[in-house]
This record gives C-alpha cells, structure tokens and sequence, in this order.
C-alpha cells in the first residue's frame, strides 16, 4: 500500500495493505477516472536498485515513461490498464496531466507552507502529491498550464523568478506508490477522497503557492 504523509485525512487508494501496483492503477482509472499508463521499473543489478531503461545514472529511476509514445499508450480504461500491469507488474504508475487534471508543481518546502496557509484560508484542495525528489504536486483543473503564468503576473511575480511549473498537456506526474530507486515511494500529502473528486480552479490556490514560492526562494 501506498505510503501517506501522517495527519492527512480520508480514505486512500487503494484502501487494502499490500494493494500491487496493477490493483492501484486499476482503481485510479476505475474511481478516479484518471489516464494512466505504465513506465519504467526497478530492477535488481548486483543487489543495487538500477532503472529499467538502463541508464545507471538516470535522475528518475523506475519513475518515468518506458517509451516515446507513452501518451497515446495512457488508457482510462481499468480493463485495458490491468492488460499492460499483467505484462509488466512492477511498472510504476504514471498519470499524464493535461487531461482530467493539470498539475502545479512546487518544492516540498514550499508545498508544506502552502498547505498550512490553505487551511487556514479554508481552501478546499484536489490530491497533492509528495516526491522522494521533494516535490509537490497539486492537483487543478485542466487548463492550469496556459492560465498560471498571468495570474503569477497579476500577483506581481514572473514564472521566472518562482520555482513554480505548471503541468499541462504532454507532461506527467508519478502516482503513489511508485518508487524513485532506492529514494523512496511517491505519497500523498492529500489523498484522493470523495469529497475532492471535483477540484479546484488553479486560480482559487495559486495566491498561496506563490507567496509560499517567493518565501521558498
């Protein structure tokens, strides 16, 4: 089962301990209606966790697409995502955003400041995402991707000048409990509920994770 940042609330996916990677993207295409799609895989060489794709160096091991297409590979089908996790079992769970959602992606340190400041302004947040390469990922409409940078122009910010990317359209994000290497697992900082199936706007948190970006810096 995927690992979730303690203090968090609601029900994770998948609920069942020792849940596998093909039962959890299966449940994210069945209940979350998300695209996913199978990418690289850890593999045992000289008892050293090594990436599939073959690269002892590679920055994400067992975390990014196998192949080029991997976009038209991503399925919303559960039935068709548990054919290509029976053929490869171990391969992590990548979600393409740009489609049922975008993703706003900030450091971990700046993240956590957002968070608490949401709370305290009572904003109601979609699934968050924390890397092992110390990440986050918020969870938005589509649409994030072309909107974000004038609304970091109107707060009086560049894009530039803020560690802060918006994930659209050919881009992709690493779902929980997928494993960076000997780095540790992906884990939600907000899991996915009922309650946050309907997300929000990229303008309704992009005030509090701007500043939080600014004060990061």
């Amino acid at each position: 089962m995927e690992e979730t940042i303690a203090g968090t609330e609601a029900a994770q996916i998948p609920r069942q301990r020792g849940a596998s990677l093909l039962e959890t993207a299966v449940r994210y295409a069945e209940e979350r209606h998300w695209d996913v799609f199978p990418g690289t895989w850890l593999e045992a060489v000289d008892g050293v966790q090594r990436c599939s794709c073959g690269d002892a160096s590679c920055p994400a091991p067992g975390a990014h697409p196998a192949r080029s297409d991997w976009a038209t590979q991503a399925t919303g089908s559960a039935t068709v995502a548990r054919r290509m996790w029976q053929k490869q079992p171990t391969a992590s769970i990548l979600l393409p955003t740009g489609r049922t959602f975008d993703a706003l992606s900030v450091p971990e340190s700046a993240g956590f400041l957002a968070l608490a400041r949401m709370e305290r302004m009572e904003l109601t947040l979609g699934p968050v995402t924390l890397t092992p390469d110390r990440r986050m990922h918020f969870f938005v409409l589509p649409g994030a991707s072309v909107k974000v940078p004038d609304l970091v122009r109107k707060l009086g910010w560049s894009l530039a000048s803020l560690d802060l990317a918006p994930l659209g359209e050919g881009s992709f994000v690493a779902a929980p409990p997928t494993r960076f290497g000997s780095r540790g697992a992906v884990q939600w900082a907000c899991r996915p509920t009922a309650a946050n199936r309907w997300l929000p706007d990229a303008e309704e948190l992009i005030s509090p994770l701007a500043y939080a970006c600014f004060r990061d810096r």
